[in-house]
């Protein structure tokens, strides 16, 4: 009998070595290397498949539009690029109990198709008890399996014929095939690759979740990403109530779009409008705030942002960042003690985005300066200001991408005026808000003050 080729996988990202070692070189992890069975040799060579391929020109390929599948939730159907495609399989991550699992449960709940539920984290009974709490809608055609051998989870799902099939999680997940535990490099590998298989022949959407590491990433391969079809990324602070949905991959659609949900005890609730709900109603007017006008692929937001700055108590001034570069806030100060001479150096400046929401449009550098002056000078800025555009290192302001929406957005909430770079191209129609255009720090000071 031929000998098992084996290799030691890190349990952490999933890196190959020939032998066992302390230390992963790849992550840096210690004691996270484990032998797996690799595959049996096979002398015998690999025929060719008898299947007719030939050459074909790009031009003469015929395309047609993927069918999809609309969901219920319209956050969702935005950031898969219209709804989901038939016998794709997306890979959905995020943090414990960041609302994986109540998004898809949702989902089940209130789809008019034949669900197929299989989860091999939590009880029949628990999820039941959760269902009930988060809509009072029951789909009758939601069918539950609490099972983690691949091998009967397939056979269930050849007889019962869904439309649609949720597994939580990938990781729990075991193949008689393999010999290791659940988790490991190998039985994710073999799991995912029978999944899509099953998937792309029965032209069956197939919904998975998948474990982070403490580093952010999806556990186990890498591999399994680029498995996939969708890879969704679900954040969000736990201490807050948004929730955001990107896509960090998407063989279908756009990877600019987010999704934003708000937690509340019935579950996951949408949010259509985010700017209304982000920006507070102040009653009096403080030093250290503006309102940024982001945008989100092609979704323009308003975001609060808060500044404070002090004399430094102790020798080394402090620099805190919430929802913001840390690196970014850092040059943008720079720039303002060496191109316009603010003396910040010696202060303490923590920043903060309200709601918990975190994003790295640079079109939020001038908003970030403006609460800081204003701070710095303990002067308010109006609550009918709101800023766009990125600042250079030599103290300009920089054009930003897609002006028009976000000017547009902003006369929508009834703001008065609009502070962006000169540089842009505005189209030459009138707006119903006041478009004020600066070039230079010194220039944008003076003119907000």
């Amino acid at each position: 009998m031929a000998k098992l080729k084996t290799a030691y996988f890190c349990q952490n990202c999933g890196s190959q070595y020939s032998q066992w070692m302390g230390q992963c070189k790849n992550c840096g992890e210690w004691n996270t290397l484990v032998e797996e069975v690799v595959e049996k040799p096979n002398s015998k060579a690999v025929p060719f498949s008898k299947t007719k391929q030939h050459v074909i020109n790009i031009i003469e390929v015929e395309t047609s539009e993927e069918p999809r599948l609309k969901t219920p939730s319209e956050e969702l159907n935005r950031v898969l690029g219209g709804g989901i495609v038939l016998g794709s399989v997306t890979l959905i991550g995020g943090e414990p109990g960041i609302g994986k699992s109540t998004l898809l449960l949702q989902l089940a709940l209130k789809m008019k198709k034949k669900i197929f539920y299989v989860s091999g984290e939590e009880s029949a009974s628990q999820i039941k008890m959760r269902a009930d709490r988060l809509t009072d809608i029951q789909n009758p055609n939601c069918f539950l399996f609490t099972e983690t051998s691949l091998e009967k989870i397939l056979h269930e799902a050849k007889k019962l014929e869904p439309d649609f099939m949720i597994i939580d999680s990938i990781q729990t997940l075991q193949s008689q095939l393999i010999e290791s535990s659940p988790g490991t490099v190998s039985q994710i590998r073999e799991c995912s690759n029978e999944i899509i298989k099953y998937a792309k022949e029965n032209s069956i959407p197939v919904f998975l979740v998948g474990h982070i590491t403490k580093d952010g990433q999806i556990a186990g391969p890498k591999v399994l990403e680029h498995m996939v079809d969708v890879v969704l990324n679900f954040d969000g602070d736990r201490n807050h109530l948004f929730r955001l949905l990107r896509a960090n991959k998407n063989r279908f659609g756009s990877t600019s779009e987010i999704g934003i949900y708000e937690m509340i005890s019935q579950g996951l609730k949408e949010i259509k409008n985010p700017s209304e709900i982000l920006i507070t109603k102040k009653f009096e007017e403080l030093s250290g705030n503006s309102v940024a006008v982001t945008l989100e692929g092609n979704r323009p937001m308003l975001l609060e942002i808060q500044a404070l700055v002090s004399t430094a108590v102790y020798g080394t001034p402090q620099r805190s960042c919430t929802g913001f570069d840390s690196k970014r806030l850092n040059m943008l100060l720079a720039v303002l003690e060496k191109r316009a001479g603010f003396q910040l150096g010696a202060k303490d400046v923590f920043l903060n985005i309200t709601g918990g929401i975190k994003t790295d449009d640079p079109a939020l550098d001038l908003a970030v300066i403006a609460s800081v002056l204003s701070s710095n000078e303990d002067i308010a800025i109006s609550e009918h200001y709101c800023f766009a555009g990125e600042v250079g290192l030599s103290g300009e302001i920089r054009p930003i991408a897609q002006v028009e929406q976000r000017i547009t957005e902003a006369e929508k909430l009834g703001y008065e005026k609009i502070f962006v770079s000169n540089l842009n191209k505005i189209p030459k129609r009138k707006f119903g808000i006041k478009i004020e255009e600066v070039s230079k720090i010194e220039d944008f000071h003076e003119r907000l003050f």
